[in-house]
């Protein structure tokens, strides 16, 4: 399949089902998003699902590798109230955005598909202020020896190759713990949903000083 066809069909399929997949993590993202304020990056928003639970008065700035996302994006905006955004087309290892630059970034079942992890984490701390944060949620593998964990290695290939890249048994935690940061929080829990059950949920700070 062409590689633009896959794109469409990705994001449509993910049109689709955001909403249920938001009422599984409707509290988890009231509870991240809560204090949002300021300059805020969002890499990979795809279709805006977090757009009903950022507060008002942020100025929203996404990273969108898919083009046929920026519609949906632009009418979930449209529809949840968001003024102050501005959607660029781009990668999150590789960002068009000022040094120092933003308040927070936010990342949610992103990490599990991007090529280049470590540069991704990279270009989050590069482009945090001083003291910013990192606020996450992703899917991750299932514990190892388990049964899951099995299963998410075996269906990796074709699970890549429909969910637009997607990587089921990512060690994403362990990334983050040695990318950088001068504190990484997260917990540990699981949703029903089949093969990426598995979540962390938490926020990593950049350094107060440089």
């Amino acid at each position: 399949m062409c590689n633009n066809c896959r794109q469409y069909i990705f994001a449509w399929m993910m049109a689709q089902f955001t909403n249920e997949y938001n009422q599984l993590l409707e509290q988890r993202k009231r509870s991240l998003f809560a204090h949002l304020q300021g300059n805020i990056l969002e890499i990979g928003p795809g279709t805006g699902a977090n757009f009903p639970y950022f507060p008002e008065g942020i100025h929203w700035v996404g990273i969108e590798p898919n083009p046929y996302m920026h519609p949906f994006l632009n009418q979930s905006a449209a529809a949840t109230g968001l003024q102050h955004i501005n959607l660029y087309l781009g990668t999150s290892e590789s960002m068009d955005i000022e040094d120092n630059s933003m308040d927070f970034v936010i990342s949610t079942l992103v990490l599990c598909s991007v090529p280049n992890l470590s540069a991704t984490l990279e270009e989050i701390l590069r482009v945090l202020k001083p003291g910013g944060t990192f606020l996450f949620l992703e899917h991750v593998a299932a514990p190892q020896g388990s049964l899951l964990r099995k299963i998410q290695r075996v269906i990796r290939p074709l699970w890549k190759a429909v969910a637009d890249g997607c990587n089921p048994d990512r060690e994403t935690w362990l990334a983050l713990e040695n990318a950088g940061f001068a504190r990484v929080n997260y917990q540990h829990f699981r949703i029903r949903y089949p093969i990426v059950s598995p979540h962390i949920i938490g926020m990593a700070t950049k350094k107060d000083n440089l």
